[in-house]
């Protein structure tokens, strides 16, 4: 991921706000995520779909290098 762009954080208040606005840049690429911040903690990041199956077709092939290496070393 890297690092956090200043202009990729939004408060809760300035998502409800702009919602449209920043749900258009995520849709059409000009940002890849929203990161929320609520009460100064991040509570939650707006993907793309596009983003998010990308990140869950990643995650399924981590799990199957896991179960494999799992069931090779006895566990």
């Amino acid at each position: 991921m890297g690092t956090i762009n200043q202009d990729e954080i939004y408060t809760a208040t300035q998502m409800v706000r702009n919602f449209s606005t920043i749900m258009k840049s995520i849709s059409t690429g000009e940002k890849k995520h929203a990161f929320i911040v609520k009460n100064s903690k991040f509570e939650a990041v707006l993907l793309s779909m596009r983003e998010f199956e990308r990140m869950r077709e990643a995650v399924k092939i981590l799990e199957k290098i896991y179960d494999k290496s799992k069931s090779k070393n006895g566990q």
